[in-house]
């Protein structure tokens, strides 16, 4: 069997740098305005996959909604004390037209920064909205049966949730996009997966996207599985993943499903087809500071682990440099990218910055860089370049007391990659005290040697017998929140 390969994502919000992008050069900035310096640096960086978030064209009634909503506004006015209504262009996921917006460059500009893109060894990932569109979709005018229509009484005893079409577009009144446990999404309406036309059209979508990019980052993808879909709106839904998941590979080989998913609901969504899974669950469980789940989740199959998108913040979630401490979040970044799966950084998170921007905003605040985060960073992209932390063979490993009645041996996370060639060692204190503990380690080839490991991320080295290191393991004392990463050679 072929060894897994584990790649490198990185996140971008289009609009958001590229508007930065035109303030820096004077006139406004499309996809063909990218310098290739920037590209040479996600290069260099060791990224596979570059993921542009919110290029297709967005509704402008949708934009409007965005403007007034006045939940909203609260949110955008902390983060742009000085906003204005053009910061607000509306939010990505109310997509009017799977095309290019122009203001980006159009459909051409994505197809020329794609090339570029190839051109330095980097796939490029775009959205893709199952579960609702903007309120301006032509299907309201040409198949209004695709939505999830609503009444009168409908309207008047849930305002939130239902949205009246004007008269002179038509007239009706439908169902905004809904999520069970948020409020519906009012720049959204929601599409109707009991009719076979709408997962048919979907589907054609989803293929005509497959020829602009290497793979799709999908919405809330559970939203639209037949149970789920049921227990929502009380209607048995279309089958639609696996379909349309096969329809897109044959046309593409080789193209790239990604998930955002909750609810453990991700093996269903492997099942369906998906090759990588966002893995809420582990991050979750980073931020409650408590490291027994951390482990429990860690020792799940590791065919879970290979499919598992591995992640500090994105989009949706807070900065890391807001949710860890810098000690912790070191810790947190050591966990989640140093075990296997899809490694996903956002845009920011490298420099630390500490505002989270909606996806409904068109400019961020200027923002210093953390030194210390952003130095942090780049010795860790350069160690996930090898070639054992991007094919090697993962392995979880047992921590033992290192003596009675010290429990802190239960703070501790190790594991180990293998390769034909080299082993390294990853441990973690994931706790706010020293705490001490012997790890085991998996190679027999230790034995009747004389060892030197050298930790990556440091300039602390040892020297240790192979025999002791079989027979008791290796004794471990750590600092608060403090790790190793420690490569193996003979002396």
């Amino acid at each position: 069997m072929p060894r897994p390969y584990y790649p490198s994502l990185y996140q971008i919000n289009t609009r958001v740098w590229l508007q930065a992008l035109s303030q820096d050069l004077g006139h406004p900035a499309t996809l063909d305005h990218v310098p290739d310096s920037l590209l040479d640096t996600w290069a260099k960086w060791g990224f596979d996959w570059l993921w542009c978030l919110s290029v297709w064209e967005t509704s402008p009634t949708s934009q409007q909604v965005s403007q007034t909503f006045p939940a909203w506004q609260t949110e955008f006015q902390a983060v742009l004390p000085d906003l204005g209504a053009a910061d607000i262009c509306g939010s990505g996921f109310a997509i009017q037209a799977y095309d290019v917006a122009p203001r980006l460059g159009g459909n051409g500009a994505l197809q020329r920064f794609r090339q570029r893109l190839a051109d330095r060894g980097l796939k490029l990932m775009l959205d893709f909205v199952p579960n609702h569109v903007g309120l301006d979709h032509p299907w309201l005018q040409n198949h209004p049966e695709y939505f999830i229509a609503g009444t009168v009484a409908d309207l008047e005893s849930q305002p939130q949730s239902y949205y009246h079409l004007p008269d002179e577009l038509g007239g009706g009144i439908y169902a905004y996009g809904r999520d069970t446990y948020v409020p519906d999404w009012p720049d959204t309406l929601q599409l109707n997966y009991t009719e076979p036309g709408l997962v048919a059209a979907m589907t054609e979508e989803l293929v005509k996207i497959s020829a602009l990019c290497d793979g799709v980052r999908c919405d809330v993808a559970m939203l639209v599985l037949p149970d789920v879909f049921a227990r929502t709106w009380g209607r048995e839904a279309q089958s639609f993943w696996p379909e349309a998941i096969a329809k897109v590979q044959a046309a593409q080989p080789g193209f790239c499903f990604l998930a955002e998913v909750y609810w453990d609901l991700e093996w269903r969504l492997h099942e369906a087809g998906f090759d990588y899974t966002y893995d809420k669950q582990l991050y979750d469980r980073l931020r409650s500071h408590q490291v027994r789940p951390v482990r429990e989740h860690l020792s799940r199959e590791v065919k879970f682990h290979n499919q598992a998108v591995r992640f500090l913040e994105n989009h949706d979630e807070q900065r890391a440099a807001v949710t860890f401490s810098f000690e912790v979040h070191q810790a947190a970044a050591i966990i989640t990218y140093l075990t296997p799966g899809l490694r996903f950084f956002y845009d920011g998170q490298l420099q630390g910055y500490p505002h989270r921007i909606s996806p409904h905003l068109g400019r961020q605040p200027q923002a210093p860089v953390n030194a210390s985060i952003e130095a942090f960073y780049q010795q860790l992209l350069a160690v996930l370049q090898q070639k054992i932390l991007r094919t090697g063979a993962w392995q979880l490993l047992t921590c033992r007391p290192a003596w009675s009645e010290n429990g802190s041996w239960d703070n501790f996370l190790a594991w180990a990659w293998t390769d034909d060639q080299n082993w390294l060692l990853v441990v973690v204190n994931y706790a706010p005290y020293a705490s001490q503990c012997y790890v085991d380690l998996p190679w027999p080839e230790l034995a009747g040697e004389s060892w030197w490991l050298q930790d990556q991320l440091s300039a602390a080295g040892y020297e240790r017998q192979g025999d002791e290191l079989r027979q008791r393991g290796l004794y471990l004392d750590i600092p608060a929140w403090g790790y190793h990463l420690f490569e193996f050679g003979q002396v």
